[in-house]
Parts: C-alpha cells; structure tokens; sequence
C-alpha cells in the first residue's frame, strides 16, 4: 500500500497516549476498512458523524501532534474528525489508535490518487476543496463517501448529482445559514455541510436552517495545536458536541423517486427552539 505524501519512517508510537492499537494482522497490515451503509447507490456519512452533526478539522505540522489533540477530543466526546493531506503523518497509525472511538475522514484531496489512497488506508470519508467530475468518480470506484466543496449553486448541485453524501459550503460565512433554505428550493433533498468560521452560535444557526452537519476548525481548537491548554480544547468540544446534538434542525425533504434520501439521519429529538436563539451568526 502507498502511504499519504509525507507518512514518517517512525509514525507516533500508540504506546505513549495510554491507548491500545488495534491489530491489522486479520487484514494484511493494512486497516479494516469502516463499514459504509448505501442505499440507492449513494454511500452516507458513517454513523457517528451523522449523529452527532459535528467533524473538526485539524491541521498539525506534525503527525506526533495530532495524538494529544484527538485524545482530548475524544475526551469532550467528539466522534468525527477530519485529517488533511496538506500535513505530513500517516493515518495507518492514527487508525489504529484511535479508529475505535473516531471517524477518521481525510480532507483537501484534490486528485483521484490521493482519495484513492485515503480509502485504502481505512480513511472513514473524503472531503475536498472543489468539485470536480474525477474525484466524484473516484469515489464511486471506491465506495468512500465524499463530501466535495463549492459554494455556487451550480457547484454543489453538480457535487450532489455525482452521488455525494454531503456537500461542504466553504467559505460558509460568505453566505450565512440562510443558505441552506435559499439551495433547498431548487434542491429540496440536498444535505449541506458548512466550513470555514464556524462558531458556537454560527453552528446552531446552521443546523437550525436545515445542515447536516457542521465542519468546524479553529473556533474550537482555539490555540490547542500551538501548546495550549488541552483541557480548555476538552472543554470547546463539550460544549460543541452537546450544541449539535441537541440543537434543532430542519431535515431535507425526501425526493418521492429517491426513497434512500432520509429526514433527519441523526433520528435526534429536536429541542424548544427558544432553548437556542439564532442569534450572533455570521
């Protein structure tokens, strides 16, 4: 198997988080892949990341980095994280470290070799910065779902014509959540993840208009990846994971001719909704 560009000779060793890696001698050395559930030709979001409507995205300068800031994660109960092939490390040994409490996707793919090598190392889902018809297609070949990027109408219809699971708006605060209800008029089934500026109350305001899921970097990570305190990073994702669990949300409408297109995939209760105000997002 060809690792990530730039996968270390030594990866971090499992040994010095505490945690157990799991065993790939059952598949050859390499990862299990994670099981992906599609119906009518559409791989969906795994599990996890769909319920708990939350993916942070971390970047790192190296890949011994990333062991303190998962752990910590993991510890405010985040499931969903997305990896980037723009920082050197390898994601055979975050699998197996920490491939039993996370969904593990890997971000900014930009060619069909890159996403075809996220898949065989075990990657839970691909999200890229553009939508392009060949990395749709590589996806299709695999059976990775994708979460492709655009921001136009043109550009995430056509990601979501081409079997994506979600479609990633970025740069979200060019648009605002109102977006989502604006792009369920001519696309009522379409499932919306926003990135880039997500806070506290963007997020809720996002899920309240209707996204699946919110993609989240640096107003939880905060200065986290530069030596600060993880318990503080623990605490952000506390309150991220119990906003977007809890938070309400408007289901995309199922197309009659699409019977796999789900309302509410996360089957969450929805709160009051004076519990959460839609105020202060951008």
């Amino acid at each position: 198997m060809t690792p990530p560009p730039g996968t270390p000779t030594s990866p971090p060793s499992p040994s010095a988080t505490g945690r157990t890696a799991t065993s790939h001698a059952a598949t050859g050395g390499r990862p299990r892949l994670p099981a992906r559930t599609a119906t009518g030709g559409r791989p969906q979001l795994p599990a996890r990341t769909a319920t708990s409507r939350l993916i942070v995205v971390i970047r790192t300068d190296a890949p011994a980095a990333y062991v303190p800031l998962l752990e910590a994660l993991v510890t405010g109960g985040v499931t969903s994280v997305e990896l980037t092939l723009t920082t050197p490390g390898t994601l055979d040994a975050l699998l197996a470290t920490f491939g039993a409490d996370l969904d593990l996707g890997v971000g900014t793919i930009t060619t069909p070799e890159e996403l075809h090598r996220a898949a065989a190392a075990g990657a839970a889902y691909a999200v890229t910065p553009v939508t392009r018809a060949d990395l749709l297609a590589a996806a299709r070949e695999t059976g990775l779902p994708i979460v492709p990027g655009g921001l136009t109408p043109t550009e995430l219809h056509a990601g979501w014509a081409g079997g994506a699971a979600a479609v990633k708006v970025f740069p979200a605060g060019q648009v605002g959540p109102d977006y989502v209800r604006d792009l369920r008029g001519p696309f009522p089934d379409i499932e919306v993840i926003p990135s880039g500026g997500v806070d506290l109350d963007g997020a809720r305001a996002w899920l309240a208009a209707g996204a699946a899921a919110v993609s989240v970097g640096g107003p939880l990570l905060g200065d986290a990846a530069r030596g600060g305190d993880l318990g503080a990073l623990t605490d952000r994702a506390r309150a991220f994971v119990d906003l977007c669990r809890r938070a309400p949300g408007l289901p995309a409408t199922p197309d009659p001719a699409r019977p796999q297109d789900l309302p509410n995939p996360s089957g969450l209760p929805a709160v009051p909704a004076h519990d959460h105000p839609e105020d202060g997002h951008r």
